[in-house]
């Protein structure tokens, strides 16, 4: 399985307090890191095997690429991909169909005030 750099899981040593490993599932899932590390904190007192856990996937896991996002936005884009893909198509395929909508609204405004470029669209098709 090819996997895009934006939709794997990485440690994000930058936000991170130890290996950085709270801060990429926080980034990864889109939640916030308060919650992952208390969390995380709980599970480890229930259980104690997390900890392994931590250290493992901290020394097994890349570190998160200085640029992998271009800004917020893109960042909450792509947790919602790697959240729900199909919805993330869906929400993308409908934002193509509204600019769609409205370059035809804009064609069909100019055509109408203009007869000869109204003409060579048609040519056109």
């Amino acid at each position: 399985m090819n996997t895009t750099p934006r939709t794997r899981f990485y440690r994000d040593k930058q936000d991170g307090k130890v290996l950085g490993v709270c801060a990429g599932i926080a980034d990864y899932t889109g939640i916030d890191v308060l919650w992952i590390r208390l969390g995380f904190i709980a599970f480890t007192l229930m259980m104690g095997w997390p900890i392994i856990a931590y250290f493992a996937l901290g020394m097994i896991a890349d570190k998160k690429p200085s640029a992998l996002y271009g800004d917020r936005d893109e960042q909450k884009f792509w947790q919602g991909v790697r959240q729900s893909p199909t919805r993330s198509a869906r929400e993308v395929r409908g934002k193509l169909r509204e600019i769609d909508r409205r370059l035809a609204d804009i064609e069909t405004y100019y055509v109408t005030s203009n007869p000869r470029l109204s003409a060579e669209i048609e040519r056109l098709r």
